[in-house]
């Protein structure tokens, strides 16, 4: 009999007509040897069903069948003792082996010299991964379940060489995963692109016994060599650096990792460089990988050997992962080494190239609209006004004072009062200016009475005398009658009483020109507007603007800008200007001291140019504060 990989056409024949000779042979211990060594899932298919078959009796044919790396579909992997599915259809035993996840067995019948098939399920982790089928000579149901015994305590050498490949796999995928994750913690330790260069290339050399590591970074689509394995410089070896950096660009450009010589059976490759740069080194095996970031080539690591030390599938394998998880630290620090004036300039190329580039179509749109908007309001010109805090007040407004020291007697008017011309605010005592003005009146009667006997007697310098007291009494009497007219505060004109509330002072005492009201005409106002000192400058005599009052929101009031009072005044933490201006129209319902805001029209300028005013004022004011 031959192994499962026979395609030699043989007649199935009973187990008790083999040669004992030939039993042993399949016992022999170099077969179990190559089923422990077997390095594939066909080979330890086609190693255990040999194994397997020659302890069964009355086996006729057999078949392993396994599913593919993707578990799609269901393949043959060994035969026994020849390629071929047989009367009994191994194939579909199989299927249903699988299916059902357990042995069954098709084809039995009473007929002594029919054939049956039996297949059992090849499980781990509860999931099928194939089946064995076995076609042998009909037997009776206790031959079958010991036939089917064995099959199921066969079938633990294939899934136990399946763990060993698993755990094998792992193993290697642990030692790779370590490599480059120690390879990494290299790189972040180094602070400069240029010492993360030489450290990796250097501890690559030394791990993967290689005589020489490159590395190489793509700047404006020119390679340039970066480090070099053992060798601070490598300036004069201009040659070699030539051979090394075209070699990195070949891979580079083919986008693809580059072995040197190319192994059988591989696909088609250009690697005219790479077969210059061996034989510039002599005798030996180059890999170039690419290194990738964001899916677009940054450089290149180039890996050279003895040619009797050829790089293994392991070995390609760990050196693109390592590739992969390097590429992005050294791009990052060789984007921070750079000088900050071409840090810039990349990243603005960045934008611009992200912006007109086919894709960011939000970007483009909020752009081409950001565009849009600047080129218009660059063109587009409006009214500029200088809006300020504004009130209202007369235009002549009429202090009320005392006219001497007395006592208030009472009062017809208040704040807030409408009072015409002539009517009566309040009224002062006048009892002690009656009485004074009553001495005074008796004082001239007795002193004419004295000048009356001065001149009888003909006294000259006595009736000089009297004459002078009786003079001085008028005086006093014509003063006090003035005073007594006064004793009654009236309205000058037709007006508002502003201020002045004397209802809880009545009987208090007041002193000469103290202020009791403030009246104000009800047809005559002036608007006084408090510019901000920034604005100032743009205010003139002339101008023309509106205000809104408060009270009167539904009603605009034009003003014309008459004096700008050149001092500054400061209220709650600003300066201003007072500026003073009359109305070109008189409102019935204006009443002193209302306030509101005025804007102040000044002219045609740019809208940006209006938006932007005080913001650019401000900066231009911290930036000379700041300059030194």
């Amino acid at each position: 009999m031959s192994g499962g990989g026979s395609d030699a056409p043989q007649s199935p024949v009973s187990p008790a007509a083999r040669d004992a000779s030939q039993r042993v042979s399949y016992l022999d211990a170099t077969l179990w040897q190559r089923l422990a060594l077997a390095k594939s899932a066909p080979e330890l298919a086609e190693f255990w069903l040999e194994l397997q078959c020659s302890m069964l009796d009355g086996a006729c044919r057999a078949a392993v069948y396994l599913y593919d790396e993707h578990h799609s579909g269901l393949a043959p992997a060994a035969f026994w003792p020849q390629r071929g599915d047989g009367p009994t259809s191994l194939l579909q035993t199989a299927r249903r082996a699988i299916e059902e996840k357990k042995g069954v067995v098709t084809g039995h019948t009473a007929a002594a010299s029919s054939l049956c098939c039996t297949a059992y399920p090849i499980l781990m982790d509860g999931q099928a991964r194939g089946a064995v089928a076995v076609e042998l000579i009909d037997r009776s149901e206790d031959k079958l379940r010991e036939l089917m015994r064995a099959l199921q305590w066969g079938a633990g050498w294939i899934e136990l060489g399946f763990l060993r490949r698993i755990v094998a796999g792992s193993k290697q995928t642990l030692s790779s995963s370590s490599m480059a994750l120690d390879l990494v913690g290299l790189l972040l330790d180094e602070e400069s692109y240029s010492s993360a260069g030489k450290a990796l290339v250097t501890e690559l050399a030394t791990r993967l016994d290689c005589q020489l590591v490159a590395l190489g970074a793509l700047e404006k689509q020119q390679l340039n060599l970066v480090a070099l394995s053992h060798s601070a410089e490598f300036g004069r070896q201009m040659n070699l650096v030539k051979s090394l950096a075209a070699a990195m660009q070949e891979a580079i450009d083919q986008e693809m990792a580059l072995l040197y010589p190319p192994p059988e059976g591989s696909a088609y490759q250009i690697a005219r460089e790479h077969g210059e740069l061996a034989g510039l080194l002599g005798d030996t095996t180059i890999l170039t990988i690419p290194l990738l970031v964001a899916d677009k080539p940054a450089g290149a690591l180039l890996f050279q050997r003895a040619a009797g030390q050829p790089f293994s599938q392991e070995i390609i394998d760990l050196c693109d992962a390592v590739g992969a998880l390097a590429g992005p630290i050294l791009e990052q620090k060789r984007r921070d080494d750079r000088f900050i004036g071409r840090k810039v300039w990349d990243s603005v190329s960045r934008q611009v190239q992200r912006l007109i580039g086919p894709e960011l179509l939000g970007r483009k749109i909020a752009f081409a609209s950001v565009a849009l908007l600047v080129g218009v309001f660059s063109v587009l010109e409006g009214s500029y006004r200088v809006a300020s805090p504004a009130r209202l007040e007369g235009e002549v407004q009429r202090v009320i004072v005392a006219p001497f020291d007395g006592y208030i007697s009472s009062q017809s008017a208040r704040a807030g009062d409408q009072v015409t011309q002539g009517d009566v605010l309040a009224t002062l005592d006048d009892r002690d200016l009656t009485l004074e003005h009553t001495r005074w009146v008796t004082t001239r009667q007795q002193r004419l009475a004295e000048y009356d006997q001065m001149m009888a007697a003909k006294d000259r310098p006595g009736s000089k005398i009297v004459r002078a007291q009786i003079e001085q009494a008028d005086a006093h009497i014509a003063l006090l009658a003035e005073q007594l007219k006064r004793t009654q505060l009236t309205a000058a004109f037709d007006g508002l009483v502003v201020s002045g509330d004397l209802s809880q002072s009545v009987g208090a005492a007041v002193g000469r020109g103290e202020q009791l009201f403030e009246l104000a005409p009800l047809d005559s106002y002036r608007v006084i507007l408090e510019v901000d000192e920034t604005q100032v400058l743009d205010i003139h005599p002339g101008q023309t603007g509106q205000m809104k009052a408060a009270s009167l929101l539904n009603d605009t009031l034009s003003y014309t800008i008459v004096q700008v009072v050149p001092i500054t005044e400061a209220r709650d933490g600003r300066n201003f200007f007072r500026v003073e201006a009359t109305l070109t129209d008189a409102h019935p319902r204006l009443r002193p001291g209302m306030e509101g805001v005025g804007k102040t029209e000044v002219g045609e300028r740019l809208l940006v140019q209006i938006w932007t005013r005080d913001l650019l004022n401000w900066l231009r004011l911290k930036l000379w504060a700041w300059w030194p």
